[in-house]
Parts: structure tokens; C-alpha cells; sequence
């Protein structure tokens, strides 16, 4: 494995997530640390990014809806090295129409390396860390292995 590395700029771009019954949650703790927020790029889906920015103030980007490609969307601005770092307070004790798109976002973004906080605690502890104002780089496999790899079509 050959490892790159990518620099997640002091300004970063961050994804503001919320399946139904976790949006006023999301809403609630974007209220808590809308300074914070203020000082970077906000991207949402469909929704969430609606109730929030009309509540706050706060400048954000909308996507579609999560259940109408919006997590998809998401997951094509991390593959694109456009995201830094995901919110996403999804229910765990509800099932989604869009859980597979759920579920590749939340694969993308692991494979990616982007700091995720999915519930109110990890994302206190993200944005409170002294990392939060400050460039970072992350270590990325290149998989190299994976897109070169031979394929023997008998």
C-alpha cells in the first residue's frame, strides 16, 4: 500500500446531515456552534441544509434530499477531495428508504479518511479540538493495488 497525502485547509468544507428524527438535534447543536460554523464552507442535503440555514443564518450549500441522490452527491464531493469533514446524525432505531445510500456515504467517507461525527458528542469533540482552525493533513491509501490489478476474463 502506498500511502498520499491529502491537506484539509484551516477553512474547511463540512457536510451538516440529519435523517427526520434527528434534525431538530442537528438544528440545536448547529445553534450551539454557529460561530464555529460560520468560519467555514457548509454543505447539507436537501432538508436539513433548508431548516438550518433559515433558523441560523448560516450559509450553506444545499444538496438533494438524502432519499433523492443528496447522500450520493455527498459521497461524490468527498471522492472529489471537496469535502473535509461529515456531521451526520443519522437514527439509528429507524429504517430509511435510501439506508444503501447511506451506507455508501458512510463507506466513502471512511475510505477517505474525513473526520465523521455522527452523533452530538463526537461532534462537540471535533469541533473543539485545536485541529478545528488549523490545516491538517490526512494519510490516504492510493490503492494502487485495487485500480491496477489484473482481471482474468476466461
Amino acid at each position: 500500500m502506498n500511502n498520499i497525502t491529502r491537506k484539509i485547509e484551516a477553512k474547511k468544507n463540512i457536510a451538516l446531515v440529519a435523517h427526520d428524527h434527528k434534525k431538530q438535534e442537528l438544528l440545536e447543536w448547529s445553534e450551539e456552534n454557529k460561530e464555529m460554523l460560520k468560519r467555514h464552507n457548509l454543505f447539507a442535503t436537501g432538508t436539513t441544509g433548508k431548516i438550518i440555514s433559515e433558523t441560523t443564518g448560516l450559509n450553506i450549500t444545499a444538496f438533494k434530499s438524502g432519499p433523492l441522490g443528496g447522500d450520493q452527491q455527498l459521497g461524490a464531493t468527498i471522492v472529489n477531495f471537496d469535502l473535509d469533514m461529515l456531521v451526520f446524525f443519522w437514527d439509528p432505531l429507524e429504517s430509511q428508504p435510501h439506508d444503501p445510500d447511506v451506507k455508501a456515504l458512510l463507506r466513502i467517507a471512511t475510505l477517505y479518511n474525513i473526520p465523521c461525527a455522527m452523533n452530538k458528542s463526537t461532534a462537540d469533540f471535533l469541533f473543539h479540538s485545536n485541529l478545528m482552525d488549523e490545516s491538517y493533513n490526512i494519510s490516504l491509501n492510493d490503492h494502487i493495488e485495487y485500480t491496477t490489478r489484473h482481471i482474468d476474463l476466461k
